[in-house]
């Protein structure tokens, strides 16, 4: 048996249902436990989502007894010199399929040479890749995948834990990267997260499951309700795995289990899409919207600041973006509405939307997000024809239907009673702003723009 493993962790902040703790348990008779704050993913994330990393990597190291090393650097140079300092002739991961993780792991593995880089489970119910035709092509289409996602089916939970491995104390490496300290919160104003963690991503999943899931189906559509299982941050950084989900799921009758379940199809099928087409991250699904007319230039500047800042003049899409900067978080169908208003009532690109939601979403996901926004904005698999325009003020009026979420999101609008804050029939009140554009003719050119791309 070898001597001594590393278990690196990445998107799976969890000691239970990891199956990288059994194969190194396996193969080494001590495991060193191992994060790496690597620049070329915190760069780019912004304040609520690396607040929310950091203090999961507090709780997993407190699960830990304080055994995690925690390093700064670039894994190809970190990776071999961790593994020197333990003797460790291997290193174990969840698999990521990611661009960025699939070429970062080439390169780790790579630099380890003799050094065995193990890839044991990944962040998804059904690993990308897996779920093919017969004849071995990809899904285009969101709903033969998951007729043949549910085929396939997935592993039952590892029945793992903190005991699971014999853990070596950082203090006892030889040499290799210095260890530091989990950095502080990230400056977040006054954005409220929810607690990190799996023991938080546990308490949260249990109390869904007593509370919400069965009226999940009628519920998870009305943003004023709040009854959508705020699971998301959780799977972003691996705090739970979709398998003890469904492993919870199963033998629930219901729709509301089978929608959610759906949705946790959804999350595996665009990761299988962006794995498959890596381009799709910054560029369109669809290359015929290479040639769709975008607006661009000081006024659509304009225009996109007051869509972010929640000054639009629209109830329920100034609701969600003023969310989206209060809690890291937007309810599902209101990202959509503010997404639609964004690609076809400003005819601004969608890559503008998925770049400001990817720095303020504490669940942002580079898979479910770019693909959402392409979705919406008729560029996706799947795509939303490119003929619905969403109305901002009849999806407010269907899905806030007292006005509550708008509400309690735009104070300006808490003197409006009822559905009318959707409508402001008594005029705009002081302090609020008159409506950016006139919907029903912006809804005409973004017909005229994307007829001409289907014409062509």
């Amino acid at each position: 048996m070898d001597e001594a493993a590393v278990i690196w962790f990445r998107r799976d902040l969890r000691l239970g249902d990891l199956p990288t703790l059994t194969e190194a348990a396996v193969r080494a008779e001590r495991s060193l436990a191992l994060f790496v704050l690597d620049d070329a993913l915190l760069g780019p994330a912004g304040a609520p989502r690396t607040t929310f990393l950091f203090r999961c990597l507090r709780e997993l190291d407190a699960a830990l007894d304080g055994r995690l090393l925690v390093v700064r650097g670039d894994p190809v140079d970190v990776l071999p010199r961790v593994a020197a300092a333990v003797g460790a002739s291997s290193v174990h991961v969840s698999a990521d399929f990611a661009p960025y993780g699939t070429r970062r792991d080439t390169a780790v593995e790579q630099a380890l040479g003799e050094v065995e880089l193990v890839r044991t489970g990944s962040p998804y119910a059904v690993a990308p890749g897996r779920v093919t035709k017969d004849d071995g092509d990809p899904y285009r289409v969101f709903t033969p995948f998951r007729r043949a996602w549910a085929e396939h089916g997935w592993r039952a939970p590892a029945d793992t834990g903190a005991g699971t491995v014999r853990w070596i104390d950082p203090g006892e490496k030889d040499g290799g990267p210095r260890r530091v300290r989990i950095p502080e919160d990230v400056a977040l104003g006054e954005v409220e997260l929810p607690a990190a963690g799996e023991a938080a991503a546990s308490a949260r999943w249990a109390e869904f499951l007593q509370s919400d899931v069965t009226a999940y189906d009628d519920e998870r559509n009305r943003p004023d309700h709040d009854a959508t299982s705020r699971m998301s941050p959780y799977l972003k950084y691996g705090c739970v795995h979709p398998r003890t989900m469904l492993a919870d799921l199963k033998g629930r009758t219901g729709s509301g289990a089978t929608t959610f379940t759906t949705e946790l199809a959804w999350r595996d099928f665009y990761a299988d899409v962006l794995h498959r087409r890596p381009d799709t991250a910054r560029e369109h699904y669809d290359r015929r919207f290479d040639k769709i007319r975008y607006d661009d230039g000081a006024a659509a500047r304009q225009a996109f600041d007051a869509w972010a800042t929640g000054r639009t003049g629209f109830p329920i899409v100034d609701a969600g973006m003023r969310q989206l900067l209060a809690q890291g978080w937007v309810h599902n169908r209101v990202r959509m509405i503010v997404a639609s208003f964004l690609t076809k009532d400003l005819h601004l690109s969608w890559t503008w939307g998925a770049r400001h939601f990817m720095r303020h979403l504490v669940d942002g996901d580079l898979s479910s997000n770019q693909h959402g926004w392409q979705w919406t904005a008729g560029s996706g698999t799947d795509a939303s024809p490119y003929f619905r325009v969403f109305n901002p003020t009849t999806q407010g009026e269907k899905f806030d239907p007292q006005g509550d979420y708008v509400r309690r999101w735009v104070p300006e609008l808490r003197g409006v009673a009822g559905k009318a804050v959707h409508t402001l029939p008594g005029g705009v009140p002081p302090g609020y702003v008159e409506p950016l554009v006139d919907h029903k003719h912006e809804r005409l050119v973004a017909l005229d723009r994307y007829a001409a791309l289907k014409d062509g």
